[in-house]
């Protein structure tokens, strides 16, 4: 039975603030201390959501983590009411508790890696999720999003679950946001796993060790997995995954000139493990680097609907940038498989560093596999409709730096969550 895809978005959580904790990351950066928008932002995650379900794709939702990590504050030892904890981190130790604030999990593109049936050894669709090691803040969400994924894909007769890579050096894991499968009818499927090599300004995230790794446990054919090195320039320009300059699906893989090390090796090895690839490239001259990353114009969904028209989900900054429009614009015009470009407000989400692939994750399941699927995580006319009154109901229209010592918000947060789970019709998806 042939697979198609369900993408997954995050659910961007009511603790969604901008504290600028991602190195790396030029858009979080350049917003650290700004006022949020947390409603508007789980809005327009909902809102791209429920556009992408409307093509005819199967969409879902993951949730958000509880924050603050009360268990992470009281391992460092924080002790106390939770009021109490977080007054005296906030006032003690101020960092850690904007790292325990963070709404990060949002970004479900490095919530885990995924093989499909089809390509796995054992016929099974496989999980990993990712380490997120690189940062204090994100290495925190492995064990939520192994329960969330376990959650929703419970049967394991069509589910197989892995443990997080070990958090050690040289295995820094951040999910498929530097994974891209390309597959076309009656062929193998390729897989290209992008690690990264440091720069002069950042570190790189993606261990080749790590996509090793996570190849072996999904029983991929050894023939048709690539492992390429992301460029350094692009690195150090601020594309801190591969995503952010890359994107593929089906036969398509459609990215930036500086996206490899080295071009002509990399787009040899693509041809090699996937002959029927169609690469479609923006020159550096066209598209010129920082505005490719400052737009995210890469940072799209390539999304092939029932109808077969192949269609780029992007942000609206990626319409606002000149070189970005030029290039999509010629691109559907041109002679290949893209046809059609939707532009997206997730403004809230992009001035924290991610754009529409960020939000979501990638699974491709069979018909039977969709069925054995949770079903309170499918994204229906209904379940749109209570989510977003969940968001009016429990989220704030702004926090500001400051409310982050606010006992009220951790409250609000983890009432918001507990109520989410009744939602959804998993009422133990938060229990340990």
């Amino acid at each position: 039975m042939s697979a198609r895809e369900a993408n997954f978005d995050g659910l961007i959580g009511p603790t969604h603030n901008y504290a600028g904790l991602a190195l790396g990351n030029v858009a979080s950066a350049t917003n650290k201390g700004a006022v949020s928008n947390p409603k508007a932002a789980a809005l327009q995650g909902l809102a791209k959501a429920k556009a992408v379900a409307e093509t005819g794709l199967v969409q879902g939702v993951l949730p958000p983590h509880p924050r603050p990590d009360f268990r992470t504050l009281h391992a460092l030892g924080f002790r106390g009411s939770e009021a109490r904890m977080i007054e005296q981190a906030a006032k003690d130790a101020p960092d850690i508790l904007a790292n325990l604030y963070s709404a990060s999990a949002m970004w479900t593109a490095n919530a885990a890696t995924i093989a499909p049936s089809a390509d796995a050894a054992d016929g099974r669709v496989h999980f990993t999720p990712a380490n997120l090691s690189s940062h204090l803040h994100r290495s925190l969400e492995a064990p939520q999003t192994a329960r969330s994924l376990n959650t929703i894909f419970a049967d394991d007769r069509r589910f197989a679950h892995h443990e997080p890579l070990p958090a050690g050096a040289g295995l820094g894991d951040e999910g498929a946001a530097n994974h891209t499968r390309l597959h076309v009818d009656g062929e193998g499927a390729a897989h290209i796993f992008v690690y990264g090599l440091d720069g002069e300004r950042f570190r790189a995230r993606q261990a080749r060790r790590a996509s090793e790794a996570v190849a072996r446990l999904h029983g991929l054919d050894a023939g048709r997995t690539a492992f390429l090195p992301q460029s350094r320039r692009a690195i150090d320009a601020g594309a801190f995954h591969n995503d952010v300059v890359g994107v593929g699906d089906g036969r398509v893989y459609f990215f930036h000139e500086h996206s490899f090390e080295d071009l002509d090796a990399a787009r040899a090895e693509i041809l090699r493990i996937a002959p029927y690839a169609e690469l479609i490239m923006a020159p550096a001259d066209e598209v010129p680097l920082d505005d490719a990353i400052r737009s995210y114009l890469f940072n799209s969904q390539l999304l092939t609907p029932p109808d077969g028209a192949k269609t780029l989900i992007l942000p609206t900054e990626a319409e606002e940038n000149e070189a970005a429009r030029r290039f999509v614009e010629k691109t559907v015009q041109a002679d290949n498989s893209i046809a059609a470009a939707r532009y997206f407000n997730v403004r809230e989400s992009m001035r924290n560093g991610g754009g529409p692939a960020c939000l979501r994750l990638r699974v491709a399941l069979t018909e039977d596999e969709v069925a054995a699927a949770h079903r309170g995580f499918l994204l229906t006319d209904e379940t749109y409709e209570r989510l977003t009154g969940w968001v009016e109901r429990w989220y704030r229209d702004r926090i500001a730096p400051d409310d982050l010592a606010d006992p009220a918000l951790a409250r609000e947060s983890h009432e918001a969550v507990e109520a989410l789970a009744d939602l959804l019709g998993a009422p133990r998806l938060y229990s340990a």
